[in-house]
């Protein structure tokens, strides 16, 4: 299961971004059966809402938000105009703001960013489950047994 939406560059877009997010998660959960860990929705949200506030802060123009599920991950894959690489800035306690990618990178199981010929391209990917291990555990292999490898819909 994927999906694409167009987002504008006004500021409702970051909310707009939020519920696509949810909604999408929802379908995912009650058409095809992908369990869905409350954590995971809500991380899923909170890293859609950064990574589009940075969108909206930093790279002019529109933004593209995709949303994919595996067997054990959801994918947030964000992608604007701006050519530069984000950075995450150092901690520090003191600095009111711009903790958003430092939060993102803390919360998600995998990050990637690519330079695209136009733009780049950010992909968060976030554990449906909180199974052994923790929120980055799940079962041994990759595959959660309530799942199985047929629900691999980003391939």
């Amino acid at each position: 299961m994927r999906v694409t939406y167009a987002l504008g560059g006004e500021d409702s877009c970051i909310a707009d971004a939020r519920h696509h997010a949810a909604a999408f998660l929802d379908r995912a959960s009650d058409d095809h059966h992908v369990p869905v860990s409350a954590r995971a929705r809500d991380l899923t949200q909170l890293v859609v809402s950064e990574l589009v506030t940075n969108t909206r802060k930093y790279a002019p123009g529109p933004v593209l938000l995709e949303l994919c599920i595996t067997a054990r991950a959801v994918e947030v894959i964000v992608w604007d105009s701006d050519p530069t690489v984000p950075t995450a800035r150092a901690a520090d306690p003191s600095r009111i703001g711009q903790h958003g990618l430092e939060i993102v990178k803390a919360v998600v199981e995998d990050f990637e960013v690519r330079q695209e010929p136009v733009g780049k391209r950010i992909t968060a990917r976030i554990a449906l489950s909180d199974g052994p291990g923790g929120p980055r555990g799940g079962v041994p292999g990759g595959q959660d047994e309530a799942v199985g490898p047929s629900t691999d819909f980003c391939a």
